[in-house]
């Protein structure tokens, strides 16, 4: 068996050495370099790395963003983003690999501050933050508003002024917070929800004044979409002027144009409702008033009258009436008492003609057995023995049957 001996003078590397001199001849020629390309296979380690590639239409390149770069990005990376990347070449030992470690990133033809405004309209969208019918109603009358704003910006010196110019009966509650800068959006979301806390509130205003897209930032922040689609109390976004539109604006109950506008969404005009009150305080005084002279009139015509002027002679004619009716109904019952009573006394004289007693009276006479008073026609209807008895004209006799004949 032959050894292989290399030349003299001739160093051999291990694989380890030879991708450790390739990574220092890679970070020595490309210490600084921008890429374009589109990413593809996306993974999110638990790690908080994220490894990808970007390619273009003929070639691709493996790439990473370490978590401490991931964490700075403003907005989500996905596949199929067209990216601009600065960073330097690598060689992943391992695998012997080449890579590209990504230091910065750009969205190709959008700013990273839009694209994250749009991925997060996106996503809010889908969770139905926006959605129309969430929206609530504001009270007509509030009693107790917030205000969540700046203590020392222009908004809450307008609103208050409109508040207490428009409704002086509310009692205003003011949360002052940071509404720009680093923690804005946090203190902005705090605030939101320990007016929340408080039982008595109606209706909040969330306002500042006009700015620019970094003055404005605080009011697209997720967290503060969050904590006004989590509010029980009816929320009016005012932030900034006409022309900007906040994720914040899009999330409210309501959206007001300016800080001036939402004071006047939230309240009645005090003036107007008191002049209409009085409208009606004097249109209902003259209905009133109206009324009264119609009764009036009617009133004085019924007392004019002869049944109120003497109200109890229809009474009297009545009572004289009835005592006629009692009069005329006397002499008819009187009257057919003595027809009735002419009728018995006729039929009395009838029946005493053909009762059998009268017979009696000339000498006859009537007998009836004893058991059942029935009369006796025929000697076979009593037996010897039986007794019966004989009525005559002046009583009766009890006799017994001694023989038939």
């Amino acid at each position: 068996m032959n050894t292989f001996l290399p030349p003299a003078g001739i160093k051999i590397c291990s694989v380890s050495e030879l991708t450790r001199q390739v990574n220092i001849l890679l970070g020595e020629a490309f210490p600084f370099i921008w890429v374009a390309g589109e990413i593809v296979n996306l993974k999110r380690a638990t790690s908080g790395h994220i490894y990808l590639s970007l390619k273009d239409a003929h070639a691709q390149v493996r790439a990473v963003l370490w978590r401490s770069t991931a964490n700075r990005l403003r907005f989500q990376v996905r596949d199929g983003l067209e990216i601009i990347a600065r960073g330097n070449l690598s060689v992943y030992a391992p695998r012997g690999d080449y890579q590209f470690v990504i230091e910065e990133l750009h969205p190709k033809g959008m700013g990273a501050q839009d694209l994250a405004l749009k991925q997060l309209k996106e996503k809010l969208a889908q969770l139905g933050y926006f959605a129309p019918e969430r929206k609530r109603s504001l009270p007509r009358f509030p009693r107790h508003i917030a205000l969540v704003t700046s203590a020392s910006g222009a908004a809450i010196r307008d609103i208050l002024e409109i508040l207490g110019r428009r409704w002086p009966a509310a009692q205003v509650w003011a949360c002052p917070v940071r509404v720009q800068g680093l923690g804005a959006a946090e203190d902005i979301a705090a605030a939101i929800r320990r007016v929340n806390r408080l039982a008595e509130i109606e209706v909040l205003i969330l306002g500042r004044g006009g700015g620019s897209s970094e003055d404005l930032a605080a009011f697209n922040r997720e967290v503060v979409a969050q904590a006004i689609f989590a509010s029980r109390v009816p929320v009016v976004s005012a932030v900034g002027h006409e022309i900007d539109v906040t994720i914040a604006d899009l999330v409210a109950d309501k959206r007001a144009l300016t800080p001036s506008e939402a004071a006047e969404l939230v309240t009645p005009d005090g003036g107007q409702i008191l002049g209409a009150l009085q409208a009606c305080h004097g249109r209902m005084r003259d209905l009133l008033l109206s009324r009264f002279q119609t009764l009036r009139g009617r009133l004085q015509d019924l007392t004019g009258r002869r049944t109120i002027a003497q109200p109890l002679e229809r009474i009297r004619e009545r009572e004289r009436r009835l005592d006629d009716n009692e009069a005329r109904l006397h002499r008819a019952m009187q009257q057919k008492l003595a027809t009735i009573r002419h009728l018995a006394d006729a039929q009395a004289a009838r029946l005493e003609t053909l009762s059998p007693l009268n017979v009696l009276a000339r000498g006859y006479s009537l007998t009836r057995r004893e058991t059942d008073q029935a009369v006796v026609r025929n000697p076979d209807q009593v037996q010897v023995g039986d007794r019966v008895v004989t009525l005559v004209e002046r009583g009766k006799l009890l006799c017994r049957v001694e023989e038939k004949g």
